[in-house]
């Protein structure tokens, strides 16, 4: 079965030295048809006038912005943050951010830590819904988004229907295929982006062909039955070989081909 209703697209990290016009125009000529703008270059926290360019020049190019990447981190202080990144999110003209649980609390952690982590998850994902726009998570090593099982647990506990998780290769616990499917079918419902790429555990890059006994199964493995309701769902590519736009055009027809019908 094909995968569902998977817009195949970028994080604009992946070519954080290029302007937004470039990054724009990169994509546009790989033909992809979305984009994550990200706040740490692109689109910095409260930069409204980055924001109203990034939606301008997005429109223009034909490319859906499908969340702002944030790099909100769900701590104790959050609300000190939340309503700046939903601002930012509303300037650049999309229903969905991305945020952070913080480095250092686990699964397994003491009870304490772990409810501090859920209560401000689930405070952002209150404000976030006030403003009709969805969240999701970072699926990311060292926190509580770092197993499949951990974030159904954090998700489970929060009960917010505008909160999801993105999913990506854990290199930081490589696992066998199988056990990735397991997870993706699990999480399904409540997937936001797959964050696409193909690493080794250590870190080094390849073109995301060389994924192809991988990452085609994985993209299979989201179908129609168990389709999420977050606005956008994309496959977003992210650190193509040396951040270079010929590579993302490459690793984009790939990409584009493995989501054809």
């Amino acid at each position: 079965m094909p995968p569902a209703a998977l817009l195949a697209g970028v994080c604009s990290v992946t070519l954080r030295a290029r302007s937004i016009a470039e990054v724009v125009a990169a994509t546009a000529a790989a033909g992809l048809a979305a984009i994550e703008w990200g706040g740490d270059v692109h689109v910095p926290v409260g930069d409204i006038v980055a924001a109203a360019e990034a939606h301008r020049r997005s429109a223009d190019g034909g490319l859906a912005i499908v969340s702002y990447g944030s790099y909100l981190m769900c701590s104790p202080d959050v609300g000190d943050h939340v309503e700046a990144v939903l601002d930012t999110t509303e300037a650049l003209g999309t229903g969905a951010v991305r945020v952070w649980c913080p480095f250092g609390v686990e699964p397994g952690v003491r009870s304490a830590e772990r409810g501090a982590v859920v209560d401000a998850v689930a405070s952002v994902a209150d404000a976030a819904r006030e403003r009709g726009l969805a969240v999701y998570l970072e699926f990311h090593g060292g926190t509580l988004t770092a197993s499949a099982a951990s974030v159904t647990d954090l998700l489970d506990a929060i009960g917010a229907p505008n909160l999801f998780s993105a999913w990506q290769p854990p290199y930081w616990d490589p696992q066998p295929l199988d056990t990735d499917l397991d997870d993706l079918r699990a999480l399904a419902p409540r997937l936001a982006h797959l964050h696409v790429y193909q690493w080794d555990p250590d870190g080094r890059r390849h073109h995301l062909a060389d994924g192809c006994d991988t990452w085609p199964a994985r993209l299979a493995a989201v179908t129609v039955e168990s389709a999420s309701t977050f606005p956008g769902r994309s496959a977003l590519l992210e650190f193509v070989i040396d951040d270079d736009p010929a590579a993302l055009a490459t690793d984009a027809a790939t990409l584009r081909a493995w989501l054809e019908p």
